[in-house]
C-alpha cells in the first residue's frame, strides 16, 4: 500500500509530512528456488509493512508491521519480525516501553494465512524448511522474582551464590512448530538449541537452577519423539551443537552452583549412532591451563570430522567492591581503597583507557579457538593471546590467523594493522606469512586450501602454502592495482578480489576499472575484461554468485558465464555485462542511464532481484534470469509515490578547481526549473558526489538537508566533488568549492548572492574552514564540526574509546604528520584560528554526546565567534550521538537548517530564535 496521505494528483508542494509517509523498501530476499519475493517497507516515521509475491503468478500478500522477512528452504513460509507499533511506543513511558517486545509473524505463500506469535527473540526455519522454531523472550514476573536477596544460599569454591536461577543461567520457552501438520512442541527455561542440518533432530539446553532441572534433550522431529540425555540437579548444560549428519551430538557443562563468570565447564561428545558418550582427553583442562567458560561455543565442521570450540586460558574472577558491614570498616584502608574509583592511564598501556573499557565486555567473552579431531579423539588449542585470532571455515588442514597484538599501541596514531599466521590445524604450528598488513587488507583463501592471495602495496602476491613459497603476480603489470584515488598519507589500498576458481586453478583480481584473471601455476594473468574498463572509464565488478551453502564462500569454474556491474566514471551510471571465466571480453547485457544495485540471489537457481535507480525515479524491485537483465520483469512499484510529488531532475556538470584539475557534480534542478533565472543554490558535500548522479534521493528527515524538499522549494542543490591534498585539506575544499560554485554562476544557474553551504562532520569541518577562507557563501550550517585540529588531535572518539591521533596523521585529515611534528600544518587548518576573517553567517549542530567528535570543538568555534562579534548560533542536541537519533530532534533540526537558509537566501522573515535565541527551560518528566 502506498501511504494515505498521497493524493491522485500530482502536488504543488512537499511537506515534511509527506517525507515522515514516503515508503521506502527496507529489506529484500529470495526463497532458494527463486520463486518467491518477500520484502518489508518502511516510512521514515511510521510501522513496517511486509510483502510475500510469488513470482509465478503474481499473487502477493500482505503482513502489517512486517520487517526483516526470511523464507524457508522449500518456499512455503515467510517469517516476519513484528515490532512494536510507533503509536503504542510514542504513548508509552520510558519505564513501559522498555518492555514493549518484538513479536514474530508466519504467512503461507501459498494461501495467505498468517500466524502471530508475541515476545519472540529469535526465529529459525530447519534447513528443509519443514520446522519453526521459535524462542520467547524470559518471563519477566519469573526474572523479577530471580533478581530479589534470597537468604538461602550455598557455598561453593569460596563464592556464595543464590539458589535462584542468575540472569546469565536463566532460560525462557522455547516452541517448535511442524509447519506440515501444525502440531508444536513447548519447552521452558531454554538456554541454547539447535536444529541438526539434515532436518531430523532438535537438541535443547534446559536450566532452571531455582529447582535443581538441567536436561540435555534430543527431540526427533518427524515424531517429536524426544529423549533426555542428559538429567542433571546441578550441572549447567552449556553450549550445544549437532553434526550436519547427526551422527554426533556435542555439549558443555559446569557446575551450577558456581556463578556463570568463574564456573568452568567440560567437553562431551554423544554418538547418536551409538548412543553413547564418549570421554574426550584434554578438553575442558589441557596440561597447559586451557579451559572451557561460560563463553565457548560449538561448532562441527561441514564433514563432521572435526569439533571447533572457544577456550580461555584461566577462568576470570569477578570483581566485588567490599561494602562496610561493621563500625571497623569505616577507617579500614583496604574496604575504603576497594570503593574507589580509579583507572591508571599507564604509558605502557597496549590500548588506552577509554579503548580497552569499550572493548571490556567484549574481551570478557573472549574465548580462544581449539579443536576435537573426532576421528583420533586428539584436542588442538590453534589461538593463543599471542595469535587470539582464527577464521573459523572449512579447511581441513590449515586456518588463516591474526594478530593486532604488536601493533595495538600504534593504532593511536598509525591506524590499524595485523600479522597473518596460517595454524596447522593438527598440531596448532603457526606459520607467519604476512608481517604489519592493513587490518582491512586481509589474505583471501583458496577454497581447497592451496594457496592464498593478497595485495600489499600496490601488487598482488600468491602464497603457495605446500612448499611455502610466495610469488608476485603482478610484477610484469604496468596497469596500477593500487587506489588511484588515494589522496591520503598512508599507503594506497587495494581494489580487492573477486571469486576464487573452485578448482583453485586461478584467483580474479580487481584493479580500478578492469578484472584479472591469474594462474596459479603459471601466475600468468590476463584482463577477463579485456581492457574495456579502462578503455570507458568503467569499473567491472561481478555480482550475483550463487551461494548455495552458507558454509562456503561462492566460487566460479572455468568457461561460467557471471554477471558483471560496470559503473562508468563519465556518465556515472551502471550498466550490466556478461564474461566467461577464462576467456577475454565482455558483452554488454543492459545498459541505461540508471545506477543499477544487485540486491538479492535466488542460490539454487539463476534469478536475482535487482534494482535501478534516478533521482527521478524510485529504486523499484525487478526480477531476472541473472544472465538477462533485459528482460527484467518490474515487481513494485514504489515509484507511484514520487510521481504524485513536484519532482525535479539531476544533471552533470564539469568544473576545473582551483588547481586546474578536473572535476565532476551533480546538479538538481526544482520541478519547473526555468532556464535564465538565477536560483539560490544550497551545496551538499563530503569527497566525491558526481557518484549520485542517477541515485534517488534519501526521503529521510535526519542530520542532512532533504533535496526533494529543497528542490521543490525552489532550491537548486549542487553536490560537487572534492579532492584533496595532503597537509591541506582546508585549503584543498575551498579550491574544489569555489570554482564548481563559480561554474554555477557562470551557467546562469546560481544566484551570486544566495548560497549556501552545509556540512556534517568531514564536511562540517570544511564548511567552518572554507567560510575563513571566501565570502562566496551567504550562509553556512556545519554540523559537528572540527574547529580546532591542535586541541581535536588528542581527543577520543566516545564511541570506540580510540584516539583521534591517527585520523589527522594518516587518516580522513590528511595532514601527515603529528602535531609535535608540524604544529603549523594544524593551525593552518583550523577555522578557529581565522574567525575573524568570518563574514559569513554560521549554525553549529552538536550533539551533547557525539561518539565521534567532540561536542567541545562546537563550543570552540562558537566562543570564538561570539567573541569576535561573528553571526553564530549554535544547536546543542541533549543527549544526542553522532548522527541525531531521536526523531523530534531530527525533525527539530531540519525546520531550523531550512529556516536558516530560507532567511539569507530567500530573504524569508527569520524565525524568534534566529533573532534573540531562546531561554532554558528545565523539562518536566511525565515518567
Amino acid at each position: 500500500m502506498l501511504p494515505g496521505a498521497l493524493q491522485a494528483q500530482p502536488q504543488k508542494t512537499l511537506s515534511l509530512e509527506n517525507i515522515m509517509h514516503f515508503q521506502s523498501i527496507t529489506e529484500q530476499v529470495l526463497d532458494p528456488q527463486g520463486q518467491v519475493l518477500a520484502y518489508s517497507t518502511a516510512p521514515d516515521r511510521g510501522d513496517s509493512q511486509g510483502f510475500v509475491k510469488r513470482l509465478s503468478d503474481g499473487q502477493q500478500f500482505s503482513a502489517a508491521g512486517g520487517s526483516d522477512p526470511i523464507i524457508s528452504h522449500d518456499g512455503r513460509f515467510t517469517l516476519f519480525t513484528v515490532k512494536p507499533a510507533l503509536l503504542a511506543v510514542e504513548k508509552s513511558t520510558a519505564k513501559a516501553r522498555k518492555k514493549l517486545k518484538s513479536g514474530v509473524l508466519l504467512l503461507d505463500n501459498q494461501t495467505g494465512a498468517v500466524q502471530h506469535f508475541e515476545r519472540v527473540k529469535a526465529q529459525v526455519f530447519s534447513e528443509d524448511g519443514k520446522f519453526l522454531a521459535l524462542w520467547f523472550d524470559k518471563d519477566e514476573a519469573k526474572d523479577d522474582k530471580a533478581d530479589q536477596h534470597s537468604d538461602n544460599t550455598a557455598e561453593t569454591a569460596g563464592t556464595k551464590v543464590s539458589k535462584k536461577t542468575a540472569k546469565e543461567d536463566a532460560g525462557s520457552p522455547f516452541t517448535v512448530v511442524n509447519l506440515t501438520t501444525g502440531k508444536s512442541q513447548h519447552f521452558a527455561d531454554i538456554t541454547d538449541w539447535t536444529f541438526s542440518y539434515d532436518s531430523r533432530y532438535l537438541t535443547l539446553a534446559q536450566n532452571d537452577t531455582a529447582n535443581e532441572l538441567h536436561k540435555l534433550i534430543l527431540l526427533r522431529l518427524d515424531s517429536f519423539k524426544q529423549a533426555e540425555l542428559v538429567d542433571n540437579k546441578s550441572e549447567q548444560v552449556g553450549a550445544v551443537a549437532l553434526s550436519r549428519d547427526a551422527s554426533h551430538l556435542a555439549y558443555t557443562a559446569g557446575n551450577a552452583a558456581i556463578v556463570a563468570a568463574e564456573r568452568p565447564y567440560r567437553l562431551a561428545l554423544y554418538s547418536l549412532e551409538t548412543g553413547k558418550f564418549s570421554a574426550i582427553q584434554n578438553a575442558e583442562k589441557s596440561a597447559d591451563g586451557w579451559w572451557l567458560n561460560h563463553y565457548s561455543k560449538l561448532n562441527f565442521s561441514a564433514d563432521g570430522q572435526r569439533l571447533f570450540f572457544g577456550r580461555v586460558p584461566q577462568i576470570s574472577q569477578q570483581f566485588h567492591v567490599p561494602k562496610v558491614t561493621q563500625e571497623a570498616d569505616l577507617y579500614s584502608e583496604q574496604v575504603i581503597t576497594g570503593q574507589r574509583g580509579l583507572n591508571i592511564w599507564h604509558g605502557d598501556d597496549p590500548l588506552i583507557k577509554p579503548n580497552e573499557i569499550k572493548l571490556y565486555a567484549k574481551e570478557q567473552q573472549r574465548t580462544y579457538l581449539a579443536v576435537l579431531h573426532l576421528s583420533s579423539g586428539s584436542v588442538v588449542q590453534l589461538a593463543d593471546t599471542q595469535v587470539p585470532d582464527v577464521q573459523l571455515t572449512e579447511h581441513k588442514r590449515f586456518l588463516l590467523a591474526s594478530s593486532d597484538i604488536p601493533y595495538r599501541k600504534m593504532i593511536t596514531w598509525a591506524g590499524f594493522f595485523r600479522d597473518f599466521y596460517l595454524v596447522d590445524i593438527n598440531t596448532g604450528h603457526k606459520t607467519q606469512v604476512l608481517a604489519q598488513q592493513p587490518s582491512d587488507s586481509e589474505p583471501t583463501y583458496s577454497p581447497s586450501g592451496k594457496y592464498l592471495a593478497w595485495y600489499q602495496r600496490g601488487q598482488i602476491y600468491l602464497y603457495d602454502i605446500a612448499d611455502g613459497r610466495k610469488s608476485l603476480l603482478s610484477g610484469n603489470i604496468k596497469t596500477p592495482f593500487a587506489n588511484e584515488d588515494h589522496d591520503y598519507p598512508s599507503a594506497a589500498p587495494g581494489y580487492g578480489f573477486g571469486p576464487w576458481l573452485a578448482d583453485d586453478s586461478a584467483i580474479l583480481v580487481y584493479d580500478k576499472y578492469d578484472i584479472w584473471q591469474f594462474d596459479t601455476t603459471s601466475h600468468h594473468g590476463f584482463m577477463l575484461t579485456a581492457g574495456e574498463g579502462r578503455k570507458q572509464r568503467r569499473s567491472f565488478r561481478i555480482e550475483a554468485l550463487a551461494q548455495p551453502d552458507a558454509a562456503f564462500l561462492p566460487t566460479v569454474t572455468d568457461g561460467e558465464s557471471v554477471l558483471l556491474q560496470g559503473y562508468s566514471e563519465r556518465t556515472k551510471a551502471d550498466a550490466f555485462y556478461r564474461a566467461e571465466i577464462g576467456k577475454a571480453g565482455v558483452k554488454v547485457l543492459l545498459d541505461a542511464p540508471v545506477k543499477l544495485e544487485v540486491l538479492a540471489r535466488a542460490n539454487n537457481t539463476n534469478t536475482f532481484v535487482f534494482s535501478q535507480q534516478r533521482y527521478d525515479l524510485y529504486p523499484d524491485l525487478y526480477t531476472a534470469e541473472v544472465l538477462h537483465p533485459e528482460r527484467a520483469k518490474q515487481q513494485t512499484t514504489l515509484d507511484k509515490q514520487r510521481q504524485q510529488l513536484p519532482w525535479g531532475k539531476a544533471e552533470l556538470v564539469h568544473w576545473r578547481d582551483g588547481d586546474g584539475r578536473e572535476m565532476d557534480g551533480v546538479v538538481i534542478k526544482p520541478p519547473h526549473y526555468q532556464p535564465g533565472k538565477r536560483y539560490p543554490v544550497l551545496v551538499y558535500y563530503y569527497r566525491f558526489m558526481s557518484d549520485r548522479l542517477f541515485a534517488f534521493p534519501d526521503m529521510k528527515i535526519n542530520h542532512r538537508p532533504n533535496f526533494a524538499w529543497y528542490a521543490a522549494d525552489d532550491y537548486v542543490i549542487f553536490l560537487p566533488d572534492i579532492r584533496f591534498e595532503v597537509g591541506y585539506p582546508g585549503i584543498s575544499s575551498v579550491k574544489a568549492l569555489t570554482a564548481g560554485v563559480q561554474k554555477l554562476i557562470e551557467l546562469g544557474i546560481a544566484d551570486p548572492d544566495a548560497i549556501g553551504l552545509q556540512g556534517h562532520s568531514w564536511s562540517g569541518y570544511q564548511t567552518a574552514f572554507d567560510i575563513t577562507q571566501t565570502n562566496i557563501f551567504k550562509a553556512a550550517v556545519a554540523g559537528a564540526p572540527v574547529s580546532n585540529m591542535t586541541s581535536a588531535y588528542s581527543g577520543i572518539r566516545l564511541g570506540t574509546g580510540l584516539a583521534r591521533q591517527f585520523q589527522y596523521e594518516t587518516g580522513q585529515s590528511r595532514i601527515g604528520e603529528s602535531l609535535m611534528q608540524a604544529p603549523q600544518k594544524y593551525i593552518e587548518n583550523s577555522p578557529v584560528f581565522y574567525v575573524e576573517r568570518i563574514h559569513t553567517p554560521l549554525l553549529i549542530m552538536f550533539g551533547d554526546r557525539d561518539d565521534a567528535v567532540p561536542w567541545e570543538q562546537g563550543i570552540e568555534l562558537y566562543m570564538a565567534m561570539r567573541r569576535a562579534g561573528k553571526d553564530v548560533i549554535m544547536l546543542q542536541y541533549e543527549d544526542e550521538p553522532h548522527h541525531l537519533k531521536k526523531y523530534p530532534n531530527k525533525l527539530d533540526y531540519t525546520i531550523r537548517m531550512k529556516q536558516f537558509f530560507d532567511h539569507y537566501l530567500k530573504g524569508r522573515q527569520a524565525p524568534p530564535w534566529m533573532i534573540s535565541g531562546e531561554a532554558y527551560r528545565e523539562p518536566v518528566s511525565e515518567d
